[in-house]
C-alpha cells in the first residue's frame, strides 16, 4: 500500500471543495485512510491601475484582486483507489497534482 498526496489549486473555492468532497467520498467508500482536505494559505494577487490613461484629473486607482486557493489531501490507498480518483471530473479552473510517496 502506497501513500498519495493530492494537491488541488484553483481560483474558485466552491469548485475546489466539490472536487475534494468527491475524492474524500471515493477514498472512504473503498475503506482507505484519508487525511484532509487541509486548506493552505490563500494567495492574493493584486493589481492597481490608474483610472485615467492621461495624466489629467485626480490620482484615482482601480484595484483588482485574484485569489488562488490550495488544498492538500493525503490518501493511503492501493492502485484501485487511485485509479478511481483519477477518473473524477475536474473543472477546467482546478489544477490537480498527484504525487506518490
Amino acid at each position: 500500500m502506497g501513500k498519495a498526496r493530492i494537491k488541488l489549486v484553483g481560483k474558485n473555492s466552491k469548485e475546489l471543495d466539490d472536487v475534494c468532497a468527491q475524492i474524500r467520498s471515493i477514498a472512504q467508500g473503498t475503506g482507505v485512510e484519508v487525511r484532509g482536505p487541509v486548506p493552505l494559505p490563500t494567495k492574493r494577487l493584486r493589481v492597481a491601475t490608474r483610472r485615467t490613461p492621461c495624466g489629467d484629473g485626480s490620482d484615482t486607482y482601480e484595484k483588482w484582486e485574484m485569489r488562488i486557493y490550495k488544498r492538500i489531501i493525503d490518501v493511503a490507498g492501493d492502485e484501485r483507489t487511485l485509479r478511481q480518483i483519477m477518473r473524477v471530473k475536474v473543472p477546467d479552473t482546478v489544477h490537480i497534482e498527484i504525487s506518490l510517496e
